[in-house]
């Protein structure tokens, strides 16, 4: 059930943002496993996207896993607070990544719930990408894992929405892209209480 290397391969970041809604992201800590079902992505298109970190090309320390083959984890700290979990999509040298924004917690309910310090019925223990992060135990050290790994993976536990249960629209925080901040590049699942609260 996990997700093999090949699927991300798969070049159109777009389509992978909104195939990843209904797939459980799993960490393993201490042999302690938590697992979310992913309901928020948003998607970033390499070096053409204003709004990733690799636009225009750029590469520093920091941006470097984005341009490994896909399949690996991008985490980066936001605002010296929040740790932001990405997955590297497409081939070498094409930056292309999807943001986890929110997931419904699906395995590790008791683990999750200590971590975020409130019960798991309560959508904020994992709405928006930092709380997910917390919820799961993501930190630096999960910076450029594979995702076929032990640490860190995502299975396909059957769970699809239709079209008409999947909502698009502008990403979040990237008004410094000009245009491109009015990308629907962000995709969630409709009414589900995990979705974090953000409205364009």
């Amino acid at each position: 059930m996990k997700l093999p290397l090949s699927y991300y391969s798969n070049q159109d970041v777009l389509f992978l943002a909104r195939n990843l809604l209904g797939k459980v992201l799993f960490t393993e800590i201490n042999g302690d496993i938590t697992g979310g079902i992913i309901v928020e992505t948003e998607a970033y298109s390499g070096v053409r996207d204003k709004a990733s970190h690799a636009y225009g090309g750029r590469r520093t320390d920091r941006t470097e896993p984005l341009y490994s083959h896909g399949g690996v984890s991008y985490v980066y700290l936001c605002y010296g607070i929040h740790h932001l979990f990405n997955i590297v999509t497409s081939v070498q040298d094409e930056p292309h990544a999807v943001l986890i924004r929110a997931i419904e917690p699906f395995i590790g309910k008791d683990i999750m719930e200590h971590r975020r310090n409130m019960p798991s019925s309560k959508g904020a223990i994992s709405s928006g990408p930092g709380s997910l992060a917390k919820a799961l135990g993501i930190d630096k050290s999960f910076n450029k894992k594979s995702l076929t790994g032990e640490e860190i993976w995502i299975e396909d536990h059957g769970i699809s929405y239709s079209p008409e249960e999947i909502e698009a629209g502008p990403r979040v925080g990237v008004s410094y892209a000009q245009e491109d901040a009015f990308l629907p590049w962000r995709f969630w699942v409709k009414g589900n209480k995990y979705v974090s609260k953000y409205k364009p």
